[in-house]
């Protein structure tokens, strides 16, 4: 086995944003770049971004050293993407993955580092009263992860899951006025 895969979830329409939420640029860089980016600073190897067919971004991460994976059935819904990004990891064996959303401006790599502190155990990450992703599951959950479907994603496996506490991550971009508060979150984290 090798080291831990990331798969960063990108193939979702943005019916609420209205345009491809991927391509939000915030302090200079996507918001599907930035997910990329600090995946690789948490040492997460190899990237896994699943898109759907009309992503347009694909080179730009291929040229970051990402596996681009096309999600076909991206109008099922989460589980789709995050079955394809599985898959992927499982015959690359992968020891285990952690599941990243694109748009939660607020994940830092120290945060995606301790998802995994436990290599043994499902962890996901707790905001705004819930568990949810970013999320690390063992290779003994893929089989699990596979037979996942519609558009809950992960969400049952994460009822009883180990969680590690960042209320940033609460924030995810759906609206403009997401956007606009992403913005003003890493502002605020990148001043002196």
């Amino acid at each position: 086995m090798s080291g831990t895969a990331a798969v960063v979830l990108a193939a979702g329409a943005s019916r609420r944003l209205g345009r491809p939420k991927q391509n939000v640029v915030i302090d200079g860089e996507t918001l599907v770049e930035r997910a990329v980016r600090v995946a690789m600073e948490a040492e997460l190897s190899p990237v896994i971004v699943v898109v759907n067919p009309e992503g347009d971004f694909g080179y730009s991460l291929q040229q970051r050293g990402c596996l681009i994976v096309v999600n076909e059935g991206a109008a099922e819904g989460m589980a789709a993407s995050i079955r394809r990004g599985v898959k992927v990891a499982q015959m690359l064996r992968a020891a285990g993955v952690v599941v990243m959303a694109c748009d939660q401006p607020g994940v830092r790599a120290e945060h995606l580092r301790s998802l995994r502190a436990e290599p043994g155990r499902v962890t996901g990450s707790r905001y705004a009263g819930r568990t949810g992703v970013p999320a690390y599951f063992p290779a003994a959950s893929f089989e699990a992860l596979l037979g996942l479907t519609g558009d809950a994603g992960a969400r049952e496996l994460l009822r009883e899951a180990s969680f590690v506490e960042d209320e940033a991550l609460a924030l995810d971009v759906d609206t403009e006025a997401d956007v606009e508060r992403a913005r003003r979150l890493v502002e605020r984290r990148t001043l002196p």
